[in-house]
């Protein structure tokens, strides 16, 4: 019998998972990563409460549940990065790194050592013979989030919701009288919970008053710190009154940010790009 270890986050899409490859017949074992305990800025860090619901799923289904503590990993593969990205004036992605260097890199490894043919998780995505394929609910499909994984484990990887739908997986968690079946989808940042990017990014990133200016270098207003803002940022930029601003670009040196009221402008809409460090899954087009 073939042993599949499942993340199990806590959520119902993770936990549907685990039940579907114990139905198909897999030894399944279930692991909780504990990426993140912290509180930040007042604002509670709900690992605890996955901890348990990821437990109860675990006792429901009758499979083996242990926890696995990546929290130093995390720091320094994806927080890091995280923060050295909005230093810089960028926009990172806390998810994708979190695939790529956490679940399909330290989780798979130490699941493999550990015994298993192959790890699963609750994403909408597929893994057809080693190849990664978007999953069948379009508008749920997640494989943006995993594009950067290693081709070359796609292999020992199992995606159990790729032929499902939201409504269908949810209508399944019930079928399966899932402890967890009613619990609401998570918000907010992966690993912390539902807490603002700004209030986060505080508690590492000293805020700094600095300079929001238009594209004639009129200053319009303040800020407390280019690093919280992003490209195409309209909300919450405390300039207000007659058409809405647009960010269109952040200077992390000047500290300043600039803004447009024009949303054609070619300050804010390019079609063409410069890319670096790519991960192809299939070779890539010459045409």
């Amino acid at each position: 019998m073939k042993k599949v270890f499942v993340g199990l986050s806590g959520g119902v899409d993770s936990a549907v998972a685990a039940a579907l490859l114990k139905e198909e017949g897999y030894a399944v074992h279930g692991i909780y990563m504990k990426n993140w305990s912290k509180d930040i800025a007042g604002h509670h860090c709900p690992w605890k409460d996955d901890l348990q619901s990821a437990r109860s799923v675990a006792a429901h289904l009758g499979i083996s549940f242990e926890v696995y503590d990546f929290e130093k990993e995390y720091f320094e593969h994806v927080t890091q990065y995280m923060l050295d990205t909005y230093k810089k004036g960028l926009t990172p992605n806390p998810d994708i790194m979190c695939n790529a260097e956490i679940k399909f890199k330290v989780f798979l490894k130490k699941c493999l050592k550990e015994g298993a043919d192959y790890v699963a998780t609750g994403h909408y995505a597929r893994m057809q013979l080693g190849q990664l394929e978007t999953a069948k609910d379009t508008s749920k499909d997640q494989t943006y989030f995993l594009y950067r994984i290693n081709p070359k484990i796609g292999e020992k990887i199992i995606f159990p919701l790729g032929e499902y739908t939201k409504t269908t997986v949810r209508a399944l968690a019930k079928k399966y009288i899932l402890p967890n079946h009613s619990r609401p989808d998570s918000q907010g940042l992966c690993f912390v919970g539902n807490i603002p990017m700004r209030d986060f990014l505080s508690e590492f990133i000293k805020p700094q008053t600095g300079n929001i200016l238009n594209e004639k270098g009129e200053i319009l207003g303040v800020h407390q710190g280019a690093f919280s803002y992003t490209i195409g940022q309209r909300h919450g930029l405390g300039i207000g009154g007659g058409k809405a601003y647009f960010v269109y670009k952040i200077d992390a040196k000047s500290n300043s940010v600039y803004v447009t009221t024009n949303e054609e402008s070619p300050l804010l809409n390019q079609d063409e790009f410069i890319i670096t460090d790519c991960i192809w899954w299939q070779e890539p087009s010459t045409q």
